[in-house]
C-alpha cells in the first residue's frame, strides 16, 4: 500500500520486525512438530523453543525463580478469562477500574451475573488516573482480586500500579494487571511493582504474532481449573493437571507464535526497550502539541504527559469519529482506530459515548516523524473544513478531561 501511515498499533503493531518473520517462517518449516508430546529429536528442539520463551518472558518480566509459571494463551483476553474466572467464585468480591478494556470487564460481569460476585469500578481523575487510595477503601474481607488495566488503550495513561500491588500485598489480596498495552512498551517488574499475576499478549508491543499471549502467576498465587484436555503428560490421570504450567494450558500451543514472539522479545532486547520508549515519547509529545493547537479538535487526557504511553485519541467537533476515520483513511491514507476500543466505562465517564467514542492514534516503533507530521495536517485540514460547516459558538469547548 502506497505511503500508508499506520497509527493504529493500540490494535496491533505493524509492521513487524524482519526477524519475527523470519522465525516464524523457519519454525514452521524446520521444527514444526509438536513439542512435548513425544522423544524424538525434533520434537524435543520444538519443546526447547517452547522452554527458551518462558525463561525469556520471565526474565523480561522478572516474574521469579520459575520459568514455569509463565504459561501461553491465545492472547490477552484468553489470558485475563483464565485468571479472573480461575480467581473468583460466589461469595467473592472484586475490584476493577472504569478504565478497563472488555477483557476485564465481561469476564467480571459473567462472574457477577453467574456466581454472584460483588465488583465495585473505581473511577480516573480529571487527568486519566486512578487513586491508589480508593481502591484500598473498597477492599472487603471478602476481597479476592484487584484487576486493574496498567496502560489505558484509549488515553494512553500509565496507572500506579506499584503503589495499588502494594496495597493489595499488605491485605493479602490477589493483584492481577492487564499489561496488553505496556509489554513492550514499559519496563516491567514483577517483583518491584508487587504484581501477583500478569497478563500479556504478543502481537502489540511485544513485536510477536497475533494468537499468542500469556500470563506469569507467582509462586504462591494459586489460579483454578476452568478447562481441562490434553498435557502430553501423564495422560492416565482423570483430572487435569495442578502444576505449572501444565495447570493453565490445554492442548496443542501455538508453536509457531510463541517462535515469533520469541523473536520480538529479542529484538526490543536488541533495540533497547527504554530507546524504544524515548522515540515515542518525544512523538507523543509532537503529535498532542501538534493537535491541541488545531481550532475544534479535543484532546482527552493530554494536558500532562508524564507517565502516559504511545495513545492519543480527540475527536473533530461537529464530526463523529467514524467520519473523522473514513476521512483520514481516504483522503489521507492514515489507519487508525474509531469508536469506544473495547472500553465502554473510559468513553461514559468522558461523554464520548454520545458521540459514539472518539479517534485513536496509536504510535509504535515504526512511526516516523514524517508519519506525524502528516498526520497532524490531515487533521488540520478536516477540521478546518468541518468548521466551515458549523456555527463559531459550537467549536472550541473544552476538553473532558
Amino acid at each position: 500500500m502506497d505511503k500508508l501511515i499506520y497509527l493504529d498499533n493500540g490494535a496491533t503493531t505493524f509492521p513487524k520486525p524482519e526477524e519475527v518473520y523470519r522465525a516464524m517462517d523457519h519454525a514452521y518449516r524446520n521444527y514444526g512438530v509438536n513439542p512435548g508430546r513425544s522423544g524424538y529429536d525434533l520434537c524435543i528442539y520444538a519443546g526447547n523453543i517452547v522452554d527458551d520463551t518462558r525463561r525469556l518472558l520471565t526474565r523480561f518480566f522478572n516474574g521469579g525463580h520459575d520459568h514455569n509459571r509463565l504459561v501461553f494463551s491465545y492472547n490477552a483476553t484468553d489470558a485475563l478469562n483464565l485468571a479472573i474466572l480461575g480467581s473468583l467464585k460466589e461469595g467473592d468480591h472484586a475490584i476493577s477500574t472504569t478504565i478497563e478494556h472488555n477483557s476485564v470487564l465481561r469476564p467480571l460481569y459473567h462472574c457477577w451475573r453467574d456466581q454472584r460476585v460483588e465488583v465495585d469500578y473505581i473511577p480516573f481523575d480529571r487527568r486519566g488516573f486512578v487513586d491508589p487510595d480508593d481502591i484500598a477503601r473498597k477492599i472487603r474481607k471478602n476481597t479476592r482480586l484487584v484487576a486493574v488495566n496498567h496502560g489505558s488503550n484509549v488515553i494512553g495513561t500509565v496507572q500506579p500500579v506499584k503503589e495499588i500491588g502494594a496495597i493489595c500485598r499488605e491485605r493479602g489480596v490477589t493483584f492481577l494487571i492487564d499489561a496488553s498495552q505496556t509489554a513492550g512498551k514499559l519496563p516491567i517488574d514483577m517483583q518491584k511493582m508487587n504484581i501477583d499475576i500478569l497478563a500479556f499478549t504478543g502481537h502489540k508491543s511485544l513485536m510477536g504474532p497475533m494468537g499468542i499471549g500469556g500470563l506469569y502467576v507467582r509462586d504462591g498465587v494459586n489460579i483454578s481449573h476452568t478447562r481441562a484436555g490434553g498435557t502430553g503428560v501423564r495422560s492416565a490421570q482423570r483430572t487435569h493437571l495442578d502444576e505449572y504450567p501444565y495447570r493453565l494450558e490445554y492442548g496443542t500451543g501455538n508453536l509457531m507464535g510463541i517462535a515469533g514472539l520469541k523473536a520480538g522479545v529479542e529484538w526490543i532486547e536488541t533495540q533497547g526497550l527504554l530507546n524504544i520508549a524515548h522515540q515515542e515519547d518525544q512523538l507523543l509529545k509532537k503529535l498532542r502539541d501538534g493537535l491541541r493547537e488545531i481550532d475544534g479538535v479535543v484532546l482527552y487526557c493530554q494536558e500532562d504527559l508524564t507517565d502516559h504511553i504511545g495513545v492519543l485519541s480527540f475527536n473533530i467537533e461537529g464530526l463523529e469519529a467514524s467520519d473523522t476515520g473514513t476521512m483520514l483513511d481516504v483522503d489521507y491514507n492514515i489507519a487508525c482506530r474509531t469508536g469506544l476500543h473495547c472500553a465502554p466505562l473510559v468513553h461514559e465517564q468522558l461523554g464520548t459515548d454520545k458521540v459514539k467514542g472518539a479517534v485513536r492514534f496509536g504510535l509504535g516503533p515504526f512511526t516516523t516523524d514524517d508519519d506525524i507530521v502528516h498526520a497532524i495536517q490531515a487533521v488540520r485540514e478536516i477540521a478546518a473544513a468541518r468548521k466551515k460547516e458549523i456555527p463559531a459558538a459550537v467549536t472550541n469547548r473544552k476538553p473532558s478531561c
